[in-house]
């Protein structure tokens, strides 16, 4: 596996990507690489869009706050997206952020807020979150963009979810086994992963989740965790057993 290339600035561009093109920038985008980072003439970055793969760019500086890219030559070539659903109940602001961040970093290809009966949040800002999740990607030298998708209700998440692909629970009232000997007795296959809300799921729910065929309920310890500390440990988990970072 190539490692991404941390010496150089990396920048998340809506272009397609191609040798040769030339990219003009968002007026905050050049004003960012011309005041910010004292870029020059001809000084280079890494863009990437998602799609396309990384390409090492070289900047034209046409104004005090005006410039373009043009690219060089691609460094290094799209991977496949990560096919990890990350299903989970918002929270709030910061804490939000933080979760859109970290779903990047630990590998989720789809971010799924989840309405529960205990959910903080009704009205969420994809924006924001579409921010927050380029930010962790381009800081991380990641190239797959997660998609993120609309807010569902509990039951119609959970109707959405393929028959074949497994979901584990994070189950605050499971028995305290495990959760790596509870993973390692799953047959690895497409995963998603179920984080609930601030005071857990109710009784009905939590029913109907463990109701759902293809449902592995998990505990994560004897500590209760707040919800965003707990997805980064589930998907650290899920990862180190059931996902793509390597097993000896």
């Amino acid at each position: 596996m190539s490692l991404p290339d941390f010496a150089r600035y990396r920048l998340c561009l809506a272009h397609d990507l191609a040798a040769g093109a030339r990219l003009p920038l968002e007026r905050e985008q050049a004003n960012y690489l011309i005041s910010v980072l004292r870029m020059k003439q001809d000084d280079t970055v890494l863009v990437f869009n998602g799609r396309d793969g990384e390409w090492l760019a070289a900047i034209t500086v046409e104004g005090r706050k005006q410039a373009s890219l043009t690219l060089v030559k691609q460094t290094r070539t799209q991977p496949p997206a990560p096919d990890l659903h990350y299903l989970f109940a918002p929270l709030k602001h910061a804490r939000l952020d933080y979760i859109a961040q970290k779903a990047v970093e630990m590998g989720a290809g789809i971010i799924q807020p989840v309405l529960t009966r205990r959910t903080q949040v009704a009205r969420l800002n994809f924006d924001r979150m579409r921010a927050n999740a380029i930010e962790a990607a381009e800081q991380c030298g990641i190239l797959s963009l997660p998609e993120i998708r609309s807010e569902q209700t509990l039951d119609a998440a959970l109707d959405a979810l393929d028959p074949q692909r497994l979901l584990i629970f994070c189950d605050e009232a499971m028995a305290q086994e495990s959760p790596l000997a509870a993973l390692s007795r799953a047959t690895p296959g497409p995963l998603a992963v179920l984080i609930g809300p601030e005071g857990g799921f109710d009784d009905a729910e939590r029913s109907r989740i463990l109701a759902r065929p293809g449902t592995l309920a998990i505990s994560l310890g004897p500590r209760i965790l707040r919800a965003d500390t707990a997805a980064v440990a589930a998907l650290a988990l899920v990862q180190a057993v059931l996902g793509d970072w390597p097993r000896g």
